[in-house]
Order: structure tokens, then C-alpha cells, then sequence
């Protein structure tokens, strides 16, 4: 990898089960979630002990990973929030990092001293559950900066706080928060 970027794993969401299915108007399963400090990954299945955990459907992007600066521009544009971040459902937090470049390429993080590399698949695009859990006009605000979906490449473990993002390709950490167009030719 051939860039190298101080980030903070800010937060680490593990959930069991759905909690957004239905109709928003019906309102979110009660649904343990926990912002755990260290997360265990096992390369092709997931986080251990989330909802996405070893589900073939998931495989390819059982791990999302979300810049907290896109969470607090999408709070100031709706005037808004200060939003929970665990209302996106997003697994992991990292302030710091230009994620939308990476799509299509592997990647890794260090954290604690251990290193787990990704592959980046697709966009996180938000649902329609965004308006209710967030704000009016959340779900709109979010797209292009829902973060990534991910498929687990190493087995490894990650933790809240200062972190190393290895990137094959340059990321800009000042755009973090902004909206980006993705074009067709971007996609894996």
C-alpha cells in the first residue's frame, strides 16, 4: 500500500439483529447494539457477533465503514443534530478519512497493533429509514457519503482510537464530509 493516513476509529458498532425493516412509519426493532472497543474480523464472514456475521448474502460487504465528518456536515446542512451515529447502522467510525476513492480496492487498517485489510465493494447508500432515524431529509443528505460496504480479506482486530489507514490510492482527509457523484467507471 502506498499511502498512509492517521485516522481515528472513533466508534465500532456491533448489532445481532436488523433493527430498520418494515415501513419507517411502524418505527425501528428494539435491538441491542453495543459501541464495542474492540471488534474481532474474520476474513470472508465479518465482525464477530454482528448481524452480517458469516451470511452468504453479506459476504462481499459485511463491514461498513463510515467517515464521521460526512454524519456532521449532513447534521449542519440539515441544521440538525448532533446525530447518533449508531442511527446510520454503519460498523465502523473513522474520523479522518476520504472514503469514496477506495471503491473498487483493497485497503487496511491498524489499530492496537493489529492490521485488517478490506476490500472496498460498493457504496453504503442510505434507505428511506434515514428521514425518520435522523431527520427530515437525512436520506437525500446522505447519498454519496452513506460511507463503504466491505468484505473482509484478513482476520484481525480493531480498536477505538488512533488508527493507520494504508491506502493503494491517494485520499484527500479534507473531503471527507462532502457528498461524491459516483460514476459508473469508479465501480468495481
Amino acid at each position: 500500500m502506498t499511502y498512509r493516513y492517521e485516522v481515528e476509529v472513533v466508534h465500532l458498532l456491533v448489532s445481532p439483529e436488523h433493527a430498520y425493516f418494515g415501513r419507517a412509519k411502524d418505527g425501528p426493532a428494539e435491538v441491542p447494539s453495543t459501541d464495542a472497543g474492540r471488534v474481532e474480523l474474520v476474513a470472508g464472514k465479518g465482525i464477530v457477533g454482528d448481524r452480517f456475521f458469516g451470511k452468504a448474502a453479506h459476504m462481499d460487504a459485511a463491514v461498513t465503514v463510515f467517515a464521521v465528518e460526512a454524519l456532521e456536515s449532513i447534521a449542519a446542512e440539515l441544521g440538525a443534530g448532533p446525530f447518533d451515529p449508531f442511527l446510520t447502522r454503519r460498523n465502523i467510525f473513522l474520523r479522518g478519512a476520504e472514503l469514496a476513492p477506495l471503491l473498487g480496492h483493497d485497503f487496511a487498517l491498524e489499530s492496537g497493533g493489529e492490521l485488517v485489510q478490506l476490500h472496498a465493494g460498493r457504496p453504503a447508500h442510505p434507505c428511506a429509514w434515514m428521514d425518520r432515524m435522523l431527520a427530515p431529509g437525512a436520506h437525500k443528505a446522505m447519498r454519496g457519503r452513506g460511507g463503504i460496504r466491505c468484505r473482509v480479506l484478513s482476520d484481525g482486530a480493531l480498536e477505538r482510537g488512533p488508527a493507520v489507514l494504508f491506502s493503494p490510492v491517494p485520499l484527500d482527509p479534507e473531503r471527507a464530509g462532502e457528498a461524491t457523484v459516483l460514476r459508473p467507471s469508479r465501480l468495481p
